[in-house]
């Protein structure tokens, strides 16, 4: 892949973002997320690729736009072949209530680099730069602590754990309490929670938990662009949900993934705020226009750039809603 697909990938969030974030507070999720959908879906007609959706909004069934298979760009026979994991609106209950946290994300793999997961939970244990090479699935969290706080040079008491505040997770809290580890609960958003240990400054050292698959997927490339490790296991809730792995190719329903088996080879990553957070800002509106604050990375070279973008609605009517 092209370095400037990257740049052009960041205008697919952008649009997102500013569509979602109209409704930013409104209590309606459903329209929030939908106008997200059909404004990524609108940009892609403008990106010269050939891309497939790998991670989309479900199912040719469940979704009219954005669907996992869905051919999107208007590339060419000699223009690049990606795989896409994508999310218009990471987060729809924080856009719906105004929380913080919600983004608009996309990643893309050169064609069979990104892993083609059900839509299931993964159980997820994801850490930066500073403690890559040091978690295992297999060991309980109070050993993954232990080990990612020997890595660091601190002691687990000075550790902050990122973890979905959902009931599945008492057992867990319980541990990493008892550990002495300290906690940050969240409502939602666990893809900008993973991105969040690569950044000292958000002060989260580990995510641990059972969120989404496709998002552990999407986490895992932009994990792959700036130094950080990640392991998942898929989580079935039900004998249905294995079969349409298998189906997909997946025979190990055990099989704890690495993050290079989750986001492979060359990688773009491209998020937008919609709402403010501890990774990005959130749009915000003006006369005539809106701001918004985004990042884009490559694993080839770990190059991590800021977007801070204004837009005129006047020069871009298909962003202004």
């Amino acid at each position: 892949m092209d370095r400037n697909i990257g740049l052009e990938a960041v205008r697919l969030t952008e649009a997102a973002a500013i569509a979602s974030a109209r409704l930013m507070g409104r209590g309606d999720e459903k329209a929030a997320d939908q106008a997200a959908v059909d404004a990524m879906r609108k940009q892609f007609n403008e990106l010269a690729i050939r891309g497939t959706i790998v991670i989309g909004e479900g199912e040719r069934d469940e979704a009219p736009m954005l669907y996992i298979g869905e051919k999107v760009g208007s590339g060419e026979a000699d223009d690049p072949a990606v795989d896409i994991a994508l999310d218009p609106l990471e987060g729809t209950t924080l856009c719906a209530t105004g929380g913080p946290n919600a983004l608009s994300v996309l990643a893309m793999a050169d064609k069979g680099n990104l892993l083609n997961a059900p839509d299931t939970y993964m159980e997820k244990i994801a850490v930066g730069p500073g403690s890559r090479g040091v978690i295992d699935l297999r060991k309980s969290p109070t050993q993954n602590l232990r080990a990612i706080a020997d890595k660091k040079g601190v002691y687990i008491e000075d550790l902050t754990v990122i973890i979905l505040n959902r009931p599945r997770h008492e057992k867990l809290i319980a541990e990493v309490r008892a550990a002495g580890a300290r906690i940050k609960l969240i409502a939602d958003g666990d893809v900008s929670a993973a991105i969040s240990t690569c950044f000292p400054e958000s002060g989260v050292d580990v995510l641990m938990g059972t969120g989404g698959a496709p998002e552990g997927v999407i986490a895992a490339a932009a994990l792959r662009c700036c130094g950080g490790d990640m392991q998942g296991r898929l989580a079935f809730r039900n004998e249905q949900e294995i079969e349409r792995a298998k189906k997909m190719g997946i025979s190990d329903t055990q099989k704890i993934f690495a993050l290079e088996e989750m986001a492979k080879g060359n990688v773009i990553f491209s998020a937008t705020g919609v709402t403010s957070g501890d990774f990005l800002k959130g749009v915000r509106f003006f006369k005539g226009g809106a701001a918004t604050w985004s990042v884009v990375m490559r694993s080839k070279s770990q190059t991590i750039r800021y977007v801070e973008a204004q837009h005129s609605f006047e020069h871009k009517p298909g962003f202004a809603g």
